[in-house]
């Protein structure tokens, strides 16, 4: 790269095309700016390599051979995440039978990562590449590192419902609408985690795969059809990563997660921005924009995961919805 495409990265900071057209259209693109350099880094800091080692699960986005982003989930007693250093995370765990991640792991890979601890509210999310992949596991080398903020996931304390190791789902149903269970589940859900990934373009900002969290009250996702989903996107930090990757590519997999009986519903598709002013907007409480989504495909594995959740509380920013 010649001094003159260094000297036009840095003065764009981390974020790429995508990322800035949101944050002006919203008018915090000159904040963002100055804040950027300082809260997204190309290596993770103490205590982001510390919170993935204690973490029993954590989130990943993949991107399949047809390009369709997946959000997935890799489980494992804490310590199945270690951070030889601040540039590489190993993973002593393989992706649920059944979930895309297993077919879209391979080396030089780009994953994305939300590490979440849903009792204290943390989150910490990463990108990189795999470099490494065994029969047991695989390594990272971390691209991109920053940490988000606490508002809008729900409290809730886990424990062990089998061994950890076993990630055999008890049943797995091909999908592509959103049949009466998976219509409850998405109208009962206040989580939901969504992949995106923006193409690469050399000399413009960090890119790749992603993972992030969406949360609200329960029912905080407008059902609009089998198909079809309007999900809020509230006041938060203002990166936009993933609105800013939807801007460059509509493509996202969303994951929803039955934290009572360890069911995973993850749904491939394409999503359509919808920007504030929109009638749409009056449906969803608080929400300054939304995405819809729309499915293509996707699965249900039941009972995938080891893990059971127990709800806590809401979390205090949630907006409270319409009756």
């Amino acid at each position: 790269m010649d001094t003159s495409t260094l000297t036009a990265a840095s003065a764009r900071g981390p974020w790429h095309a995508g990322e800035r057209a949101v944050q002006e259209h919203v008018g915090v693109a000159e904040r963002m700016q100055e804040i950027g350099p300082r809260v997204v880094r190309h290596w993770m800091p103490e205590q982001h390599q510390r919170f993935f080692e204690q973490l029993p699960f954590v989130l990943v986005g993949s991107v399949d051979a047809q390009a369709r982003p997946w959000a997935s989930v890799l489980v494992g007693e804490p310590g199945f995440m270690q951070a030889p250093d601040a540039n590489r995370l190993v993973f002593d765990a393989r992706p649920v039978e059944g979930d895309p991640l297993a077919q879209n792991l391979a080396t030089g890979a780009g994953l994305g990562l939300l590490g979440i601890e849903l009792h204290t509210r943390r989150r910490n999310r990463a990108s990189g590449h795999v470099t490494q992949l065994g029969a047991h596991g695989f390594s990272l080398a971390i691209d991109q590192s920053v940490g988000n903020c606490p508002r809008y996931i729900q409290g809730r304390t886990f424990e062990w419902a089998r061994d950890a190791a076993d990630v055999r789902p008890r049943g797995i149903d091909a999908l592509h609408a959103l049949d009466d269970e998976a219509l409850a589940l998405v109208a009962h859900a206040d989580t939901l985690f969504v992949a995106t990934a923006a193409p690469a373009l050399e000399g413009d900002g960090d890119r790749g795969a992603d993972v992030s969290h969406r949360g609200g009250r329960s029912g905080f996702v407008k059902i609009e059809d089998e198909r079809t989903l309007l999900v809020p996107d509230y006041n938060g930090n203002q990166f936009f990563m993933t609105l800013g990757n939807l801007q460059l590519n509509p493509r996202a997999g969303v994951l929803f997660i039955d934290f009572e009986r360890g069911d995973l519903l993850t749904l491939t598709g394409r999503t359509e921005l919808v920007w504030d002013g929109a009638p749409e907007l009056q449906a969803l409480p608080g929400a300054e924009r939304a995405w819809r989504f729309r499915i293509e495909s996707g699965w249900r594995l039941r009972e995938a995961l080891p893990l059971r959740w127990t709800f806590r509380d809401w979390s205090p920013h949630s907006p409270q919805l319409a009756s």
